[in-house]
């Protein structure tokens, strides 16, 4: 914890998508719990022209799309907790309004700042010559956070020159996820798991991000990132840190986050041979046509919209496992889940028709569903004469029934709440963001040396077919 508790959050970007869909959606719902402080006032700022009336009007309407019925209770009082104040965050003279809009916070000031990385040094500026930047005021930055390893430092440095690392909160939702914090749970509450996880019992990993939409309302953020930049260098090399890391001393930030960029820096480079790319083309999701990427764009493009890439961790516990990750738009259905493939017993000692053992797996999924299934052998009821029937049963946790309360939270309602009473464990510190882009930026140079182009895949598929011979090689099977 950062030593205080915020009474006041101010959210730049505040009119924009994502605080539609998800951040006013999540605040809202916390406030129906009581989590919020009833003290907390919330003030959002953007370049619409809104006063404080159209604001809320426009959260109303916010909230009555993308937050159920269910969870709106007390949204009238939500709604007054809003205030607004118009501004050009390119120009620094709007600033000293703003200030005057926050007003001075007795407990505290939390920042949001979900804008174009062109406004994050000017915003920097502004929030410092209006003093919002003092010793009470702690700052969340939503990504992207630079294209490669070079501009995420200026990035950084910029906001390092008015902020200590220890009150900068750099969000990758996925940290938010409640199945994602269940892995740590999962591997360092229970006596089961620890032991066996690592190279000596466990044969491979695969992390897999899977969309089914397209381009939708990001044609220009995305033709300039690419799944690559979009999708592994954060939330795909944060879910493998969480799998991969040693165990902490304790569950506090410094000592989650140190054993995290353990695993970022251990990484090798990826060989050519272990890497594909992709770019989808016209096909059917779910039996309706949907166009290729080009088309979506409007024009040709080399922006890759799949990757699959065999990755090692050069450590004492991981020496010798891939870890298979996969991502891309356009594929059959939308999933997030890792898969630990543990090694078949050393001898079986079953014999006959029906008595073949497979090998335990564990899959964590996070979305659509959040779920846990470990699968072991069993013998199948009933009487055989040629001995023990054997096969894989499932023991499955589903989060839904297993725990009551809220079943599927926004994961931006445990970072909101996180940047405003000041814990950092489930924010993403800057050596293990230079860690991402350092091993991004090797594969993107490998591309650039080779003249590497994305492979065409039908939209629809499991990506491109070099992706399946990427693991088949070595006797894995992508699981789907």
């Amino acid at each position: 914890m950062t030593g205080f508790t915020a009474d006041r959050l101010l959210l730049f970007g505040a009119t924009g998508d994502l605080s539609k869909r998800m951040l006013l959606p999540s605040l809202c719902a916390l406030d129906a719990e009581g989590l919020l402080d009833p003290r907390i006032r919330i003030i959002g700022t953007a370049r619409h022209e809104y006063d404080d009336q159209g604001f809320r009007n426009f959260a109303r309407e916010a909230l009555e799309q993308f937050l159920p019925a269910d969870r709106r209770g007390g949204m009238a009082t939500f709604l007054n907790r809003l205030s607004y104040q118009p501004l050009d965050a390119s120009k620094t003279d709007g600033f000293d309004a703003l200030a005057a809009k926050v007003g001075e916070p007795a407990e505290g000031l939390a920042i949001f700042l979900s804008t174009a990385p062109s406004l994050f040094e000017p915003t920097i500026r502004g929030l410092q010559a209006s003093g919002l930047a003092g010793e009470n005021v702690r700052i969340g930055l939503e990504k992207p956070l630079g294209t490669d390893l070079a501009s995420s430092r200026v990035i950084n440095d910029a906001v390092a020159s008015a902020f200590p690392e220890e009150r900068i909160f750099r969000i990758d939702h996925y940290l938010g996820k409640e199945t994602v914090q269940n892995l740590l749970a999962l591997r360092f509450a229970n006596a089961l798991f620890e032991p066996l996880w690592n190279a000596a019992h466990i044969d491979h990993v695969q992390i897999t991000v899977a969309e089914t939409v397209g381009l939708e309302s990001r044609v220009a953020y995305y033709d300039d990132s690419g799944a690559l930049r979009d999708m592994v260098q954060n939330h795909m090399l944060q879910l493998l840190a969480l799998v991969a890391m040693e165990p902490p001393v304790r569950y506090e930030a410094t000592e989650v986050r140190d054993e995290k960029v353990k695993v970022l820096r251990s990484l090798r480079p990826v060989a050519q041979d272990d890497v594909v790319t992709g770019q989808y083309r016209s096909g059917a999701i779910a039996g309706k046509a949907v166009p290729g990427y080009d088309e979506e764009l409007g024009k040709d493009s080399a922006t890759e919209t799949f990757v699959a890439a065999k990755a090692h961790i050069d450590n004492w516990r991981w020496k010798g496992v891939p870890f298979y990750l996969r991502t891309g738009k356009r594929l059959p259905r939308r999933t997030t889940e890792i898969i630990v493939q543990f090694k078949p017993i050393p001898h079986s000692i079953f014999s006959g028709r029906g008595a073949k053992t497979v090998a335990n797996r564990l899959v964590i999924g996070i979305q659509p569903s959040e779920d846990i299934q470990l699968t072991l052998m069993a013998k199948v009821p009933g009487l055989d004469r040629d001995g023990l029937r054997l096969r894989p049963v499932p023991l499955d946790i589903a989060m839904a029934g297993a725990f009551s309360g809220p079943q599927r939270r926004i994961a931006y309602e445990r970072l909101l709440l996180d940047l405003i009473e000041g814990d950092q464990t489930l924010f993403v510190r800057r050596d293990e963001v230079e860690a991402q882009w350092d091993w991004i930026d090797k594969i993107r140079s490998l591309w650039g040396e080779q003249g590497q182009e994305p492979r065409t895949y039908t939209a629809g598929s499991w990506g491109p077919s070099a992706a399946i011979a990427l693991a088949e090689r070595n006797g894995v099977t992508w699981h789907e």
